[in-house]
């Protein structure tokens, strides 16, 4: 497919956006708005549930229209038909990309190598619903006889940011008589903090790797299973009562002591930063229940639907895909900040830039050709309005050009007095000042010195989308989550790049197994690395040797 689509550059709509640009990156917000008084009625759009308003982007009619075109050029509508048929996209790995396919209904089918993948889809889910309820409900006991009170996700990359989000994000609906914590990291701190507290007789590691080699889960697996079983009296029938898998390495998980009839599995179409709603999710369905995890699904279904269907005129993701795509390419902006105004989305935007960055980061096109124009911005952020005490400051009167998405909801899960209009204000008045600003005669109308004046004014023109939910649910988290997936698709399809590989993550890790032996033998390695990382290895054994 990639060989029918031209190249970004040469595409009629890019070159008549490049010529669009010069003609309207000087129009400020204020005047598009004055010209049109029903323009913040106008830009908007509504799917699933989700409000987007868009009016205070730096975008005119045409802008938008040339936009979709380019979209149309960069054969979008072709490659969601191909994502959701099954068809090998991820051209680097010949894979399928089915993260889609996770939240399906029943009913579905969507074929891969002649095979419907649907019902394996159901069987997993309904494997991990009934060990939950077993779990929830004190079934399942551990090997003491003890009842699980407590629960350790071990994972890394996708296997921990998005259980960890979807924890905090739905912690309002989790089962607080039970406690869940999660490791990731290989520093030996994040498993201490973890663990500190909680008796191992009561507590379920679930060990999520799907090769069930993965260095930093596997290194932090047998630390939690040498902990668990000195508390447990070294017997070694207690680590199938304690430790589940999700897993696809049947073998390793046995070694381990696992009872694999505890395996929940996965597939290699599902990347692992779109997993969250795989069996990757047991601890977001145990925290939650199977109910409100299936109404998570339910949400994700909802926007692919959306996605899958709506004209990209009003295709959310498409439209926030394509403005992206407008001020990383036209306008120099090299980052974009998520800003939630909800407590519980803490953890968004640091899943968030997995989700962007690790899909996005590329360099070269799906022909291996270096790209000529910028990729993958940077995504961050931080729940308001703590950041607006934070670095809004910089959003405001920095050098720098920062789009931002505000997320926010019409219901509290926490209606406490004033504090939700108190905390929709801001939302609102943050996107009015970041497009309009205050000029030098408002400044000086306040009585302002004049020699205070340009301290004080806000050159506005900072643009922004508004994203609206009723309340913060399940599924609703799902189809925010899903929103941004398929933004995610719509920017790599118009860059032409592979937004389903990471290879960029491998060299490191390569590195460290080579390192890994130089830093731990007793005698002096024949190092043959570069003369900084020589060094270094030299002074941390000089360390070691030395305590």
């Amino acid at each position: 497919m990639a060989a029918r689509i031209a190249p970004l550059t040469k595409r009629k709509a890019w070159k008549a956006l490049q010529a669009h640009y010069k003609k309207v990156r000087g129009l400020h917000l204020r005047k598009l708005f004055a010209e049109d008084p029903k323009r913040g009625e106008r830009m908007t759009a509504k799917a699933a549930g989700i409000f987007l308003d868009y009016s205070k982007n730096r975008i005119t009619d045409d802008t938008l229209a040339l936009l979709l075109q380019l979209a149309k050029e960069s054969g979008l509508r072709e490659r969601i038909d191909a994502m959701f048929r099954g068809e090998k996209i991820n051209i680097t790995e010949n894979r399928a990309v089915l993260h889609v396919a996770l939240r399906a209904p029943r009913e579905t089918s969507i074929v891969v190598d002649g095979e419907n993948v649907v019902p394996h889809v159901h069987a997993v889910i309904e494997k991990m619903a009934d060990f939950s309820n077993r779990v929830r409900s004190g079934v399942w006991k551990g090997h003491t006889g003890k009842r699980i009170r407590n629960v350790v996700n071990i994972g890394i990359g996708g296997s921990d940011l998005g259980p960890v989000m979807a924890y905090e994000a739905l912690k309002h609906y989790s089962d607080r008589a039970m406690t869940f914590r999660f490791v990731s990291n290989i520093d030996g701190t994040d498993f201490a903090e973890a663990i500190r507290d909680l008796d191992p007789a009561e507590t379920l590691l679930i060990v999520s790797s799907k090769t069930f080699t993965t260095l930093e889960t596997m290194t932090n697996a047998h630390t939690a299973r040498a902990w668990s079983l000195k508390g447990l009296g070294g017997d070694e029938n207690s680590v199938a009562k304690h430790f589940v898998a999700v897993s696809t390495n049947a073998a390793e998980a046995s070694k381990f002591g696992i009872d694999t009839a505890n395996m929940f599995g996965f597939w290699d179409w599902v990347g692992g930063r779109y997993s969250m709603d795989s069996a990757i999710g047991l601890s977001t369905m145990l925290a939650i229940g199977p109910d409100q995890f299936r109404a998570m699904l339910d949400g994700f279904h909802q926007m692919d639907e959306h996605f899958r269907e709506a004209p990209f005129e009003r295709n959310l993701p498409v439209l926030m895909g394509l403005l992206t795509v407008w001020y990383n390419n036209f306008f120099g902006a090299q980052t974009v900040a998520v800003l939630p105004y909800e407590q519980y989305l803490k953890r968004f935007p640091a899943y968030l830039q997995q989700l962007t960055m690790e899909s996005n980061g590329k360099h070269v096109t799906l022909d291996g050709t270096e790209v000529d124009y910028p990729t993958g911005p940077i995504y961050w952020g931080e729940p308001g309005t703590n950041g607006q005490h934070s670095f809004y400051q910089l959003i405001h009167q920095g050098t720098r050009l920062i789009p931002s998405d505000f997320i926010a909801f019409y219901k509290p899960l926490h209606p406490l007095g004033r504090h939700h209009d108190l905390l929709l204000a801001n939302v609102f008045a943050q996107t009015e000042a970041l497009a309009f600003g205050k000029t030098a005669e408002q400044v000086k109308t306040e009585g302002t010195p004049d020699w205070l004046v340009p301290h004080r004014v806000l050159e506005g023109n900072r643009p922004s989308n508004t994203i609206l939910a009723e309340r913060l649910t399940p599924e609703t988290l799902g189809k925010l989550v899903a929103l941004y997936e398929h933004c995610v698709f719509t920017q790599g399809t118009v860059w032409n790049i592979d937004s389903f590989d990471q290879w960029g993550v491998e060299l490191g890790k390569t590195l460290a197994q080579r390192i890994i032996p130089e830093l731990e033998s007793k005698a002096a390695p024949n190092l043959g690395h570069d003369s900084s990382t020589n060094n270094l290895i030299r002074s941390y054994r000089k360390f070691k040797e030395a305590l």
